[in-house]
């Protein structure tokens, strides 16, 4: 069996106990494993770990890499998605809180592991959709969600699968905060513009139940806010 890395570099004998102890650690299927890359992925929900804290996702990956110039032969999806919740951090995108990933070769396959953070009170924004907003209250998601995603793309960071059961909302009263999920595709673009482009073209195609007003307003939203700012408020 080979060392278990991270994306930061092989980790010491104190990581690759704590990758057993969480691959072995049960839990219930909330994504059953499918064929994807190549591999299998799924994601189990978990025991919280101790009183007052919250529950996990791991998302364990078998065989399931990317390929690139600098990886040709293969690297763990999960490496590159935890890059990305890294990335997304320091540019002041909420994600969920990683809490531990790695990967390790085991019977000449790659296991990959990624445990983060449940994001508590949030639904899928095509979840939120079917519920019964208000005008205010839909602005609100929408002028976060211009918010974040022009702080991803002010990074030149493309998110890659901007679908709405990827984006996430949590709605108290007037106020909303938005999160993104699900960053195993993105990356980093030469221009700000194509990951732009192709973000807002995928999440228009695959927005579910936004009307097409909404839309509208969302984008307007977003094109009023200065590169690099992602605290500003359209006008309602």
């Amino acid at each position: 069996m080979s060392a278990v890395i991270s994306a930061q570099g092989r980790l010491p004998s104190f990581g690759q106990a704590r990758f057993e102890r969480w691959w072995d650690l049960e839990g219930k299927w909330v994504e059953a494993p499918n064929q994807r890359r190549g591999g299998e992925s799924g994601v189990k929900l978990l025991p919280a770990q101790g009183r007052d804290m919250p529950r996990l996702y791991s998302k364990r990956q078998v065989g399931h890499i990317y390929r690139t110039w600098l990886h040709p032969f293969g690297r763990p999806t999960v490496l590159r998605e935890e890059l990305a919740l890294r990335a997304c951090e320091a540019l002041g995108v909420p994600v969920p809180k990683l809490v531990f990933c790695a990967a390790r070769q085991h019977e000449g396959q790659w296991q990959g592991l990624l445990v983060t953070e449940e994001l508590s009170g949030y639904v899928s924004l095509g979840h939120w959709y079917q519920r019964d907003a208000s005008l205010t209250q839909r602005r609100a998601v929408l002028q976060q969600l211009a918010c974040v995603l022009k702080r991803l793309h002010s990074g030149r960071r493309q998110h890659g699968c901007l679908y709405a059961k990827h984006i996430y909302v949590r709605v108290e009263g007037e106020r909303a905060e938005v999160a993104l999920l699900d960053l195993e595709k993105s990356r980093r673009r030469l221009l700000r513009g194509r990951a732009v482009r192709h973000d807002l073209e995928q999440l228009y195609r695959r927005r579910e139940g936004m009307p097409e007003s909404d839309w509208q307003y969302l984008l307007a939203c977003y094109h009023s806010l200065a590169d690099g700012n992602g605290g500003s408020r359209h006008a309602a």
